[in-house]
């Protein structure tokens, strides 16, 4: 993603350098015409652009000396693109903003595809100056940006949209099951809920384009995609919101790991759900 990233801000004409923790990424990176650094000779910059795992590494890159707190620039910006605990990222806005620096969450839909081709879709938690100054950066990455509030506040939504995102692949594939039980086939099915009320963007895109193809290289691993549905359940808690559903998600996604692997794309919780269909054929 990170990486993507880089390419497309490049080629919009920005001055771009970037930097990873491996040799090997940086390496890649470099063999693409973007100018590398190892991470503890970030330059000084106007604006610093996250994509990390965790909202821990996100923490380490400001924190950990030398840190961004001590190397940037009084004004600069940090745009953190990763999907982060919102709880951390408020404290880290918060020692951003104390030392003379501006923040921005920016988590990000749209996989690596849409970083490469700069249509990812963007929540931004900020200011709306912040936004404004790096709005010319925003446009060349994104087909839509939607600022949903203050710091932390683009966290949330996307916890929100990947819980959302997670139950979906679960009901559709159960939705989709049952029809192939009945004897309707699958496309149909799809093409039959695409045209009512219980489409979403898992029946649109992630089925055809992934589940049914069986191509699974959508470049978001189940891992992640667990990570942020404990992220969204600690969310809840720290609210003092009834989980609910979103319980039972979680603990679906973390039922069977032993047959889906952290690494494994994300698409593949539907995989068991429809061969289960199969099993014994189907009716008419």
């Amino acid at each position: 993603m990170g990486g993507n990233m880089a390419l497309t801000l490049k080629a919009a004409g920005f001055d771009v350098t970037g930097s990873d923790v491996f040799e090997q990424a940086r390496a890649r990176l470099a063999a693409q015409g973007v100018a590398v650094v190892a991470p503890d000779k970030l330059p000084q910059s106007d604006v610093y652009l996250l994509s990390l795992p965790t909202s821990a590494h996100v923490r380490e890159v400001i924190e950990q000396s030398p840190g961004l707190l001590n190397l940037a620039p009084k004004g600069s910006v940090i745009v953190d693109t990763s999907t982060s605990d919102p709880a951390v990222s408020r404290e880290l806005a918060k020692k951003v903003a104390a030392a003379g620096l501006l923040w921005l969450d920016a988590p990000v839909s749209g996989g690596p595809k849409g970083a490469a081709n700069g249509t990812l879709g963007m929540l931004l938690g900020g200011e709306d100056t912040t936004i404004e100054w790096v709005a010319p950066m925003l446009e060349a990455m994104s087909a839509k940006c939607t600022h949903v509030g203050g710091p932390g506040s683009g966290h949330v939504v996307k916890l929100a949209n990947n819980y959302l995102c997670a139950a979906h692949l679960l009901t559709t594939a159960e939705a989709v099951a049952m029809a192939v039980k009945a004897g309707v086939a699958p496309e149909a099915c799809l093409a039959g809920i695409n045209s009512g009320s219980g489409r979403s963007a898992v029946s649109e895109v992630n089925f055809p384009e992934w589940v049914l193809s069986e191509r699974f290289d959508s470049g978001f691993t189940t891992g992640l995609m667990r990570k942020d549905l404990r992220l969204a359940r600690e969310a809840a808690q720290q609210l003092g919101i009834p989980l609910g559903l979103l319980q039972t998600v979680v603990d679906m996604w973390h039922s069977d790991a032993e047959q889906l692997g952290d690494s494994d794309d994300f698409n593949h919780i539907a995989t068991p759900i429809l061969a289960r269909a199969t099993q014994g054929g189907a009716s008419a």
